[in-house]
This record gives C-alpha cells, sequence and structure tokens, in this order.
C-alpha cells in the first residue's frame, strides 16, 4: 500500500489549495508481516537461546567428564553456566547488534540466578519432607503430646500436638501486644511526620534486621533476670513481639503511605478531626496491606528458634498457661528433636519442620491474596429500564 501524497495546485486568485490523493493497495504486493510484541522473542530468537544451551550443557559435560579431571555435578554447572554464557554471546552476535549481545548475557545470568534460588528453595522442601514423611501418616502426630513416650517409640504414640497449641498461644499473645504498637508507630511515622517521626523510622529500619539471639538477650536479662520472671510461654511471646514489632511497623508504614492524599484532605475539608480521618478514611483504605503487615510479622515470628529458646523451656506436655512454667513450640520441639541421637527423635523434628513450612507457606499465601489489588469487573452491566421505557415500545406498536 502507497503512503497518501498531496499536491499543491494554485487557484486564479492565487490562494494556494491542496489536493490530497488516496493511497491505492498494490495487488501484487506480499502480505504485511505481523511485528511481535515488544520483549516477546520471536521463535528464530527462542530457538537460538534453547540452542546455544543445549549445546554448551554438551561442551560442558565433554570437557569435565572427559577431557579435565573435574568429575562431579558442581563443576558441570558451573562449567555448563560459563560455556552457556559464551555460546549465547557468540550466536547473538552473528545477527544481532552489541546491545543484543549485552541483554541476552544479562538475561542469561538474571535467569540463572532465579532457577538457583528456585532449586535452592525446592531442594529444600522436598528434603524436609522426604526426611518426616513417615510421621505425617499418622493422626495422632497432630493431636497427642510426647508425655511418657520414649525416642525409641513408633511413630503411632506421641506427636505435637502440645508444641502446636504453644506455639499458638504465644503468637496470640505476641500479635495482641504487637499489632496496635505496629499500626500506632505507623500511624505516627506517617500522618503525624516531624523531626522525632525520622527518628522513630529509623529506629524501626534498624530494628528490622536485629539478630534473634539479640532480641531474646534482651527480653531474658529484663523479664527473667532483673523482674523475677520465670520462663514461661509470656516470656517467650514478648521475644517473639521483639521480633514482629518493626516487621510490622515497617510494612504498615509503607501500606498507609500509598493511601491516596487525596482522601485525607477532603476529610479534612468536611469538618473531620485528624484522628477521625485516620480511624474512619485512613485505615479503612489501608485494611488489605495492613492485613499483609500482621501476616508477614507472625511468618516471620512463628519460625523463631533462639528468643523462644532463651525464655521458655522445653516441655514433653500440653502446657495451657502461659505463665505457669516451661512452654513448648514447633521451633523447639525441632530443636531438641534435631540434637537428639535417636533416628526417630530426627524423623520426628523433620515431621514437625515440615508441619512448620506449611504453616509459614500458608500464611504467606495468605499475605499475597490480600495485598493484591481487585479486579474492576469487565462484565458490563445490564441497563435497568423503568415501566415507563417498558410501557411506551407497547404503546407505539
Amino acid at each position: 500500500m502507497s503512503a497518501p501524497s498531496t499536491t499543491a495546485t494554485t487557484t486564479l486568485s492565487g490562494a494556494p489549495t491542496a489536493t490530497t490523493h488516496l493511497p491505492q493497495r498494490d495487488l501484487d504486493a506480499p502480505p504485511p508481516v505481523a511485528r511481535p510484541g515488544l520483549g516477546r522473542p520471536t521463535a528464530e530468537e527462542r530457538f537460538t537461546v534453547v540452542g546455544a544451551w543445549v549445546s554448551a550443557l554438551a561442551l560442558a559435560w565433554l570437557i569435565t567428564q572427559r577431557l579435565l579431571p573435574l568429575g562431579g555435578a558442581a563443576w558441570l554447572l558451573v562449567t555448563w553456566f560459563a560455556l552457556g554464557l559464551v555460546v549465547s554471546a557468540v550466536t547473538t552476535s552473528m545477527t544481532g547488534r552489541r546491545v543484543d549481545v549485552v541483554d541476552r548475557v544479562v538475561s542469561g545470568v538474571v535467569t540463572s540466578g532465579a532457577l538457583l534460588v528456585g532449586a535452592a528453595l525446592v531442594s529444600a522442601v522436598v528434603f524436609v519432607v522426604y526426611r518426616g514423611w513417615e510421621p505425617l501418616l499418622h493422626l495422632n502426630f497432630f493431636t497427642d503430646d510426647m508425655a511418657g513416650v520414649g525416642p525409641r517409640d513408633p511413630f503411632d504414640k506421641g506427636g505435637i500436638g502440645h508444641a502446636i497449641v504453644g506455639s499458638a498461644i504465644q503468637l496470640g499473645i505476641a500479635i495482641a501486644v504487637t499489632l496496635p504498637l505496629g499500626i500506632g508507630t505507623a500511624v505516627f511515622m506517617t500522618e503525624v511526620g516531624g523531626r522525632f517521626a525520622a527518628v522513630v523510622r529509623t529506629i524501626v529500619e534498624a530494628m528490622t534486621a536485629l539478630p534473634s539471639i539479640v532480641a531474646g538477650l534482651f527480653v531474658y536479662t529484663v523479664l527473667i533476670v532483673a523482674l523475677g520472671f520465670p520462663r514461661s510461654g509470656f516470656a517467650a511471646a514478648m521475644a517473639l513481639s521483639v521480633m514482629m514489632l518493626p516487621i510490622i511497623a515497617r510494612a504498615a508504614d509503607v501500606v498507609l503511605r500509598v493511601v491516596p492524599g487525596g482522601l485525607r484532605e477532603a476529610s479534612l475539608a468536611l469538618g473531620a478531626s485528624r484522628w477521625r480521618t485516620v480511624w474512619h478514611v485512613v485505615l479503612p483504605t489501608a485494611r488489605p496491606g495492613l492485613a499483609t503487615a500482621l501476616i508477614l510479622g507472625v511468618a516471620r515470628g512463628v519460625g523463631e528458634t533462639s528468643p523462644v529458646l532463651l525464655t521458655s523451656g522445653v516441655a514433653s506436655f500440653l502446657v495451657t498457661d502461659p505463665t505457669d512454667g516451661v512452654m513448648n513450640s514447633l521451633p523447639l520441639f525441632i530443636f531438641k528433636g534435631a540434637r537428639s541421637p535417636e533416628p526417630m527423635d530426627i524423623e520426628r523434628a523433620f515431621a514437625a519442620a515440615t508441619a512448620l513450612l506449611v504453616l509459614v507457606l500458608v500464611l504467606f499465601v495468605i499475605a499475597r491474596l490480600l495485598a493484591r489489588p481487585a479486579r474492576a469487573s469487565t462484565r458490563p452491566r445490564p441497563r435497568r429500564t423503568t415501566r415507563a421505557q417498558r410501557v411506551a415500545p407497547e404503546e407505539s406498536s
């Protein structure tokens, strides 16, 4: 199809006029080729990428397993990665520019890093589940405690019921402490502001990277040594609160910043006070994000071992009173079982670790679902018709 052309003509009065000629389709021209989308590789590019890495794998196997004394999977993977980048760069340079070569190499490095992290995560989960699958087949493992159960007793005796109840009680107390403090701190940093708010934000960011053993030592020194409080589930809950508080406060601060400022201005313009604006406008708007912040904090605290180890003892029986002596939890049960020389205790520890992994995974999935923005409905709504509109066609007929 030829482009439209414009010619200029002159009238009798001397004023120029323009005449536009419409384009005409060339019947002998080949059909137009559809352009691929931006960032979407063509079939030839996909074949080049896959072929480069397959050939690099074959070449790495030849070098490490036949030519050089570099046996083992580690050398094979390292050599494959290096040769894959080299072969990808060479094959891309044959038909592309320098920017295409750099893009292909960087894409290979980023993709390999993502695959490495994913493989490490999957291998850890598979290893834990493989070592502890047998106790998970018994229902008593989730309901019974280990009172009167020996280290060599079969798996149809004993379980982690006391550890699950202990973790639930400790997390419940920690949530009751950290939720108002964390959201209140975020509201202070976001809505109040000022120099002191900047200091608080700096402290919260620093506490996010606080080692768990330091939090346990702090609670142990203040609550147990200085105040004489016994080692119990309440002390462990206070240690977990120290770990969960900066996570919830930082995540809630980020969520509250996203709330549009026009909502605050509209509320204040209608005569509402600053407190009523925060309570009735800002917090309800950020409710999904605040729920996500809470779940992230719980997921951080449910697997902490060092603070609980210092502040709560290990018990083999069910304890429901958080102030009455030692109280077991899932991290402590795993720690005690993994240090045991008995194979049955080790398998029970891996089974408890599997249950803890599933719990953390469920919490993170819930956090992702709550943080996902609501999709607008694309289905057109049916138009409502009044009675007069329904009667009008009948009268006209």
